[in-house]
């Protein structure tokens, strides 16, 4: 009870003194851990909840925000935005869910500072969620680095368990990243989500310094995949199904999730000692997983 007082104090002085969107980055390193679904499911499950929401869509191409949507036209040329040639209004598409897409390819997101993100960011959106696009090396994108937190999703298998701890890794390092929030995707039953947090956890504890937080779960479900051929959110085609559930839970406890600086703006930070310890060079190996 005292944890729920202290949240619900935490969400309305964020409210009462807020000066712009809170940014969430959606990442999970492969291909297949399903963070596009998630930002989709995410995105309408807020908006039915009375949400502002703006989806940066990274992704582009056939894997993209606007191509599960079944093709969303008109999302709009981030670069125009950034210059100042159109409003941002005007450049996002609308899609009758309530939330709004922005197209960002990788050479439209190039040439900007960070105060220019920044203005974007401050629009009337209260909540943006980015589908991030990892480069080469397993970076950021300048923008996404604008982000207050960054969710990994990962899915329940030792090699997805060790696939989530090398992308952490490697946004630790080049982002120096304090924090990032677990999100167990796909998953037969709570306590194998819990299995997932608890790995990562120990491996991210044994050898990075990183809190990780535990954003929860999102139940494997057969009208998931259905819901994607009919170019659907789950949420709204199959509102009753436990995924569908599970977003509208996520939704509703992400808006009162503490609201830490930007990792641009961010100063270095401790963790909690119950979940960090020394940096260490060694992998996990598959035992942890």
């Amino acid at each position: 009870m005292d944890k729920l007082i202290s949240d619900q104090a935490e969400g309305l002085r964020r409210l009462l003194t807020r000066t712009g969107a809170r940014v969430i980055a959606v990442t999970g390193g492969p291909v297949g851990v399903g963070c596009t679904t998630v930002v989709v499911n995410l995105a309408a499950a807020l908006a039915q909840q009375g949400k502002d929401v703006l989806v940066i869509d990274e992704c582009v191409g056939g894997r993209s925000v606007s191509a599960m949507l079944g093709g969303l036209r008109g999302a709009g040329n981030f670069s125009a935005v950034m210059r100042g040639e159109m409003t941002l209004d005007d450049a996002a598409a609308r899609h009758p869910l309530g939330f709004s897409v922005l197209a960002a390819s990788r050479n439209n997101r190039e040439g900007h500072s960070a105060q220019q993100f920044d203005l974007l960011l401050r629009g009337t959106a209260d909540i943006v969620l980015i589908d991030a696009q990892l480069d080469e090396q397993g970076h950021l994108s300048p923008f996404a680095q604008q982000a207050h937190d960054v969710m990994v999703v990962a899915r329940v298998s030792a090699q997805a368990i060790t696939d989530a701890y090398a992308c952490m890794k490697r946004l630790h390092y080049a982002h120096a990243i304090a924090q990032f929030r677990v999100l167990a995707n796909y998953v037969q039953s709570v306590n194998d989500a819990h299995t997932i947090f608890m790995n990562l956890a120990g491996v991210a504890g044994r050898y990075l310094t990183v809190a990780l937080e535990d954003a929860g779960c999102i139940a494997a479900d057969v009208r998931m995949a259905r819901a994607q051929e009919l170019s659907r959110c789950v949420v709204d085609a199959f509102p009753s199904t436990p995924a569908a559930r599970d977003f509208r839970h996520l939704a509703a406890e992400l808006q009162y999730w503490p609201m830490r600086p930007a990792m641009s703006s961010q100063t270095p930070w401790t963790a909690p000692a119950t979940v960090t310890a020394a940096q260490h060079a060694e992998q996990p190996s598959a035992q942890h997983a």
